[in-house]
C-alpha cells in the first residue's frame, strides 16, 4: 500500500501538471482576469481527476504490478547528440537519452519538455522527434542574442552535458482525425512537425503553410520539402512578402487550425479566424504576448526596498529583471509557475492561468500579472 505522505505527493504534482495545460477563458464581464467561475470549478476538476489517476493502479518503485505512467516526472538526461540546424547556423537541434539507455515517458504531438539549466534557468521547449522513439526527446533552439539567455546556454551545451527535465506536458492538444490546417512561422514549426506527421500517417485532409525570414533560416525544410507533397506550401519574408491574416488563413475549408508562431503571426491567425470555416483554433507561442490594457504602477522589493515603476507596456518581470537579472522565469505567458511570487501588501491583477482564486489572495505570478494603479509589495 502506497503511503500516505507519497500518495498526496503524487496527487499534488498530478494537479500541477493538469494547470500546467489548462486555459481559462476570459472574464466574462470584460476585465482581463480569467473568469473566477470557471477556474474554480477547474480547479475542483483538476483535483477529482487526481484522484483518479492515482487510484489502485499506482504502485510504488518497490512493489509489483503494472504501474500506470505517472502524467510528469523529473528525469536526469543526458545530451547525446548535438545537430547544427539551417543554413544560418542559429538553430541547434538537440538529443536527450537516459544515462541508463531506458525508456523515456511516452509523449504526443503538441508535448514540451521543461530543463532546469545549469545556470538555474528553466526553460520550455516542444518536442519535435519521433513520438514512437521512447529511448530520446529532442527539441530545436533558435539562437536569440538579445533573449533572456536560455537560448544561449541551450547552444553552449556539450555532449555529455546532464540536465534535469520535466515533463513532457500538453499545453497544445493535437485531435488526429478530420481535416487541419497547420501554420508554423520559423521555430515554431518544432511544435507543429510532429503533428504534420501524425495527420500523414492518420489519413487526414491536411495543409501545411510554413513561413519563415528566408529560407536560409528555416529549420527542417529539407525534410518538410522531400515529401514532394501538395499539401506543403513554404512561404519566406524576402521573396513573397510579410504575409497577411489572409495569406495565413487562405486555405482553410473546414477543420481545425493549429498555429505556432511569432506574436504578430498569432495575432493575425486569432483575430480573423472567426471569418473563416474553421471549426477550432489551436496556438502556441514561443514568446511573451503583448501587454494590452495595462497602467503604469509600482513594485517595491521587500529584500531591498528599491522601488520600480512598471509601465503601461511593460510586464512586471521585465521591469524588476533590470535590477535582477538573476530572477527566476520561463514561459512569460502565465503557466508554468516558475516566477510565482509572494504579494505582502497591495491587489495584483491577475492575468494567469495557473493560480486558483485561493493562490491568487497571497501570490501573483510576475510575468504576466500586474496591478490596476498603486503599489505592490513583493517578497523579493
Amino acid at each position: 500500500m502506497m503511503g500516505l505522505r507519497r500518495r498526496w505527493a503524487l496527487l499534488t504534482e498530478t494537479v500541477e501538471t493538469f494547470r500546467q495545460g489548462r486555459t481559462i477563458p476570459p472574464d466574462l464581464y470584460g476585465r482581463a482576469i480569467p473568469d473566477q467561475t470557471v477556474s474554480l470549478v477547474t480547479d475542483a476538476l483538476d483535483k477529482w481527476f487526481a484522484l483518479l489517476d492515482h487510484s489502485t493502479t499506482h504502485t510504488d518503485s518497490n512493489s509489483s504490478g503494472n504501474a500506470a505512467m505517472p502524467v510528469a516526472q523529473t528525469l536526469a538526461l543526458t545530451v547525446a547528440r548535438r545537430v547544427v540546424l539551417c543554413v544560418d547556423e542559429q538553430v541547434v537541434q538537440l538529443t536527450f537519452t537516459s544515462p541508463d539507455g531506458t525508456d523515456l515517458p511516452a509523449w504526443v504531438p503538441g508535448m514540451h519538455i521543461d530543463l532546469h539549466l545549469p545556470s538555474g534557468r528553466r526553460r520550455q521547449y516542444s518536442l519535435c522527434g519521433d513520438p514512437a522513439d521512447r529511448s530520446s526527446y529532442t527539441v530545436a533552439v533558435r539562437l536569440i542574442p538579445d533573449g533572456g539567455g536560455g537560448s544561449q546556454e541551450m547552444h553552449r551545451l556539450d555532449i555529455g552535458t546532464e540536465i534535469l527535465v520535466r515533463g513532457p506536458r500538453n499545453g497544445f492538444p493535437f485531435v488526429a482525425r478530420g481535416q487541419a490546417l497547420f501554420i508554423a512561422g520559423g521555430i515554431g514549426i518544432t511544435a507543429i512537425l510532429p503533428m504534420v506527421r501524425a495527420a500523414q500517417a492518420a489519413g487526414m485532409d491536411w495543409q501545411l503553410l510554413y513561413c519563415g525570414r528566408n529560407r536560409e533560416s528555416m529549420p527542417f525544410l529539407d525534410e518538410i520539402e522531400a515529401w514532394n507533397s501538395p499539401h506543403v506550401r513554404i512561404r519566406t519574408d524576402d521573396v513573397d512578402g510579410h504575409p497577411t491574416p489572409a495569406d495565413l488563413l487562405a486555405q482553410v475549408t473546414g477543420g481545425a487550425v493549429y498555429c505556432c508562431g511569432p506574436p504578430p503571426m498569432i495575432s493575425a491567425v486569432r483575430t480573423t479566424v472567426d471569418a473563416t470555416d474553421a471549426t477550432h483554433l489551436y496556438f502556441e507561442r514561443f514568446s511573451p504576448p503583448p501587454v494590452t490594457g495595462g497602467v503604469e504602477f509600482e513594485i517595491q522589493l521587500i529584500d531591498t526596498g528599491d522601488i520600480i515603476t512598471v509601465a503601461p507596456d511593460q510586464t512586471a518581470l521585465h521591469a524588476i529583471r533590470k535590477i535582477r537579472p538573476d530572477i527566476a522565469y520561463s514561459c512569460q505567458q502565465g503557466f508554468c509557475g516558475t516566477c510565482r511570487t509572494r504579494v505582502l501588501a497591495g491587489t495584483p491583477e491577475h492575468r494567469d492561468t495557473r493560480l486558483t482564486p485561493e493562490e491568487q489572495h497571497t501570490d501573483m505570478l510576475i510575468c504576466v500579472s500586474r496591478a490596476t494603479g498603486g503599489r505592490i509589495v513583493l517578497d523579493l
